[in-house]
This record gives structure tokens, C-alpha cells and sequence, in this order.
């Protein structure tokens, strides 16, 4: 592939052309040039090369999420690789981290080895977590060291925290021989038992168990205190109280080695948006106070939040279209996520730490190389029109479990390049 985007702002903190208007030369997999764009007409490119005229619109880093399901394999009614990935494609995403809440569950290297295999195959990278216990059981830890070796870059057991201080210690520990991650989601299941929503005034108000801020709160404290400990590396996965967000912004002061993202959704929506029973936000975590969602919004802006993941969680219609309270949690996201995330954004939240967020924030926690834009880099590259208004309509997901289709939508990713390809949407 041979490409020149002309006319396109750059947006990448990292970049030496960050907030400049460039033209870029894209050449197979590698950004061959870029220089700051001039008045003199760039459409006359070097022969064979595809052109694109970008004025007006963004140039990125491919976005990576770092926590979505796929559902792939065992509940491929929900969605498959295939279909994950295409909807990953069309907003922007290059790369994508799985969780391996499927069945089986990816709790060895067998399961590791699917889905890179798979990946080769398909438009975007998808990365694999494994297991952190066995059958994401909690009991015994997983096979650790050998789903490394075949390519895992992490380990969680997803939406399940890890009751047993003592094991995860014992992660800790073990993952500090091979510099590997453990990935928490921290919640006090008996805080949190047979719950339906944020605990507040909205919950009290509409009759339903709320979850209390305590119940994530007191899991980051414990698990702070391991990780002193164990003086290794722990990531604590979609934060969303103002407590939770204090606690690691101080662990973070005094040097511990741990990182933090949030839901897509808890930064774009609160627990006023349930008023109406809509069980398109019934997720996990709940969506919180207003006051907890500035506190995550502040966390991005002072990098206490290392990061904002899609938490895509396909569902059926059938979990989705019942009572509220057998509703099963979860959205997609991913097709969507980056409009409604600028939409939403307070006024003193640059668009370019979004953006890092979405971007090279996921890599770093990864331990994954860079992709910033500059000579010489890979090509993996999105284009964004902040004007372009258009219609939820063709949703590239298996399932709809989300408030946005049918819905219009200002701001769009028009191209992604990945894989020496070029993706026009």
C-alpha cells in the first residue's frame, strides 16, 4: 500500500508534529514521511500513490481498548472474532485486548494460541488475556508462565474479583519472575450481592439494591496493600468512585507500581440515566454519582487513569429486553465510543489526552512498542471528522445492546490504516 494523507492535523502528544497540519507518505507498513503541509498542491504524489485530502479532520494512533468481549469462543451468538473485530474497525480501534470469560475460558496456552491464530486472519490486532485462576474460579492460580510463553499480555479473570488475599499474592509475586500483569476488577461481592445499580439517592429513589461505593473501595485498599507487599505491578481495571480514583492517585505518589482505567460508559453517563429502567445501562460497574463521575474525569486529566476502555460487552436480546431486574449487564461500545466520548468530555479536558488515553496510554501499561506518528513508525493510523454528523445505523456488532442506534452521532472515523491496509468507512 502506498498512501499520502494530505492536509490532516495531527493529534499525538508524543509526536514532534503534534497539533501540526502535515502531510504523511505511507509506504506498506511504515509511515515513509511526513512534513507540515504546504499551499503548494499535494495531490501531485509520487506515482502510484493512493491520495487522501484530510483537511479538517484528525490524524491518530489506531486506538487500542484494552478490555473487551468477544465472546468468541462459546457464546458466538453474542458476537465472534469476526464480528468483534469489524465493529472494533469502523471506530477506530487497531488493536484490541480480549477477555477470556469464554467457554472454554482461556485459562491456557491453547487458548492463547486461538486467538492469535485467528488474528493473523482478520483487519486489527487482537491480544489475549488469560486466566488469572484456573476456570476464573478464584482458587488456584492459572497456568501463568506457559500462556505467556504463547503470547498472553496479561492476566484477569474479568468481571470476577479476586476474593483470596492470599492468592492474589501469590500472583503478585509469581508474575514479578517474568514481568507479567495481573489485571483486577476490584468489588466486594457481599457488598455488592443480588445488587442492580449505583447505591444513592437515584437507587433509593426507584426501589432497587444499590451497590455501595464501599464495595470497590475497599477491594483497591486491600489490594494496595498487597501490592506494597509484593513490590510488584498490579492494574487495577474500570475504576469508578471518587474514592477508588483518590486511593491510587495517592499509591501512585508514594511509587507503587500500579495503573488504572475507566469504562468508556462511566465517564459519558451516571446513574440518573437509569430514571427510566433502561437496561442498556445496567452494567458493570454501575454507573456512579455525578460527583464520582468528575472525580474519574479528573483522573484522566492528571494521569491518575492510565487509560479508557470500551468495556464492549455484547448481549443478546433476550438477556437485554426483560425486567430490569433480570437483565443481564453490559453495552457495545466500540463502534461509537470515540464521538460520544468528545461529546461528553468537560470543557477542560483536551481532546489530545482522550485521545492518549484511547491510544498509547493501553500500550504502555501493556508493556507493548509505540506507534507514534513520525518517520519511520508502523502505520497504524486513524482519521477523525469532528463535523461529520451521521446515523447509528449500521451496526457492525451481533448484538444491540446499546442507547445509541438509531441515534445521530456527530464525529466519525472516515479511514484506518492497519496491516498495510486501508479501511474507508
Amino acid at each position: 500500500m502506498k498512501l499520502l494523507i494530505s492536509n490532516a492535523q495531527v493529534c499525538d502528544l508524543r509526536s514532534p508534529h503534534h497539533g501540526k497540519t502535515c502531510d504523511v507518505w505511507i509506504n506498506g507498513e511504515l509511515i515513509e514521511n511526513i512534513q507540515v503541509s504546504s499551499s503548494k498542491d499535494p495531490s501531485a504524489a509520487p506515482k502510484g500513490y493512493k491520495y487522501i485530502d484530510a483537511k479538517g479532520q484528525t490524524l491518530m494512533p489506531g486506538l487500542f481498548d484494552m478490555r473487551a468481549d468477544f465472546c468468541d469462543p462459546g457464546f458466538e451468538h453474542k458476537e465472534t472474532l469476526q464480528s468483534g473485530a469489524k465493529t472494533a474497525l469502523s471506530g477506530g480501534f487497531t488493536d484490541v485486548a480480549l477477555l477470556p470469560s469464554t467457554e472454554p475460558v482461556r485459562d491456557s496456552k491453547i487458548g492463547i494460541e486461538y486467538v492469535r491464530n485467528q488474528s493473523v486472519q482478520l483487519p486489527i490486532n487482537l491480544h489475549a488475556y488469560g486466566c488469572l485462576t484456573q476456570q476464573r474460579a478464584g482458587k488456584e492460580l492459572a497456568e501463568l508462565y506457559d500462556m505467556t510463553l504463547a503470547g498472553a499480555i496479561g492476566f484477569t479473570d474479568g468481571n470476577r474479583p479476586i476474593d483470596n488475599s492470599s492468592l492474589l499474592l501469590r500472583a503478585l509475586l509469581y508474575n514479578k519472575i517474568f514481568n507479567g500483569l495481573s489485571l483486577v476488577y476490584p468489588n466486594d461481592v457481599y457488598l455488592s450481592e443480588n445488587a442492580l445499580m449505583h447505591e444513592g439517592k437515584v437507587s433509593t429513589s426507584l426501589g432497587l439494591k444499590g451497590i455501595p461505593s464501599l464495595s470497590e473501595e475497599l477491594m483497591v485498599m486491600r489490594d494496595l496493600e498487597l501490592l506494597r507487599y509484593a513490590d510488584g505491578k498490579l492494574h487495577f481495571s474500570t475504576l469508578s468512585t471518587k474514592g477508588a480514583v483518590d486511593l491510587v492517585r495517592k499509591a501512585k505518589k508514594q511509587g507503587l507500581a500500579v495503573t488504572a482505567d475507566v469504562a468508556f460508559a462511566n465517564l459519558c453517563f451516571t446513574d440518573e440515566d437509569l430514571m427510566d429502567y433502561d437496561s442498556n445501562f445496567k452494567l458493570m460497574p454501575p454507573l456512579r454519582s455525578k460527583q464520582d463521575q468528575k472525580a474519574l474525569w479528573d483522573g484522566i486529566q492528571d494521569g491518575t487513569l492510565d487509560c479508557i476502555v470500551s468495556n464492549h460487552q455484547p448481549q443478546n436480546k433476550e438477556s437485554k429486553e426483560v425486567e430490569f431486574e433480570y437483565a443481564h449487564y453490559g453495552m457495545i461500545t466500540l463502534q461509537t465510543i470515540l464521538p460520544v466520548l468528545l461529546a461528553n468530555k468537560p470543557a477542560n479536558i483536551e481532546t489530545s489526552a482522550v485521545i492518549g488515553a484511547l491510544s498509547f496510554g493501553p500500550r504502555g501499561i501493556l508493556g507493548l512498542p509505540e506507534n507514534k506518528i513520525e518517520k519511520g513508525s508502523i502505520a497504524q493510523l486513524c482519521l477523525f471528522d469532528p463535523k461529520l454528523n451521521w446515523t447509528f445505523e449500521f451496526n457492525h456488532s451481533k448484538a444491540e445492546n446499546t442507547p445509541f442506534l438509531k441515534n445521530k452521532i456527530k464525529g466519525a472515523i472516515t479511514h484506518v490504516i492497519c496491516k498495510s491496509q486501508l479501511h474507508s468507512h
